[in-house]
């Protein structure tokens, strides 16, 4: 009897399967970051891990997802994403030579993907202009005081834009086909 193991090759998910699981994520890194304001200790320290660990999931797969419209802007807001995502536990050591809100460093990544959702054939261009209204939002945070004062009215354009995006994803997902001429039509 042989012992050997057969390799095989996994299947690629479908484009559609990973943006319901992106949505999946993005709504548990909502749950867990609305949690995280409220929660103190160390559960309030556990959920805000959790919270930046979904949000990896998410960025991983809006990468993967929006490569096909740019792979060059995908990567860029991945970038983006990942930096605000290490700016708060960096930021809690006072490693940086200055502070900088992780929120508008996730203004940044929601406009970077407003364009790519503007751009893309496989999701309704008003995802995109609410996610861009969703990273002006985040981009108050710029100035911090600024940003404190409009509390709580400023998370509203955060909670339309990214939670219309969520939405969609986790009932529709996103055109397959229209996904799969993108991705065949590239020039990279």
């Amino acid at each position: 009897m042989s012992t050997a193991v057969v390799m095989q090759p996994m299947a690629p998910s479908s484009p559609r399967r990973n943006a319901r699981i992106a949505g999946v994520f993005y709504l548990l890194n909502i749950i867990a970051g609305i949690s995280a304001l409220f929660l103190r200790g160390p559960l309030g320290v556990a959920v805000g891990m959790a919270t930046g660990g979904f949000y990896i999931a998410v960025t991983l797969f809006f990468y993967s997802i929006f490569k096909p419209v740019s792979r060059s802007l995908s990567l860029l807001a991945a970038s983006v994403s990942l930096a605000g995502i290490a700016n708060g536990p960096v930021g809690m050591l006072h490693l940086l030579p200055f502070r900088l809100h992780s929120l508008a460093l996730f203004g940044v990544y929601c406009l970077l993907l407003a364009y790519l959702i503007y751009r893309c054939t496989f999701l309704p261009r008003v995802l995109g202009v609410l996610m861009a209204f969703a990273g002006a939002g985040w981009l108050t945070f710029l100035f911090p005081s600024f940003a404190k004062s409009l509390v709580p009215y400023i998370y509203i354009p955060g909670v339309i834009g990214e939670g219309s995006l969520t939405l969609w994803l986790l009932i529709v997902g996103l055109n397959e086909q229209r996904w799969r001429e993108q991705n065949n039509g590239r020039s990279l």
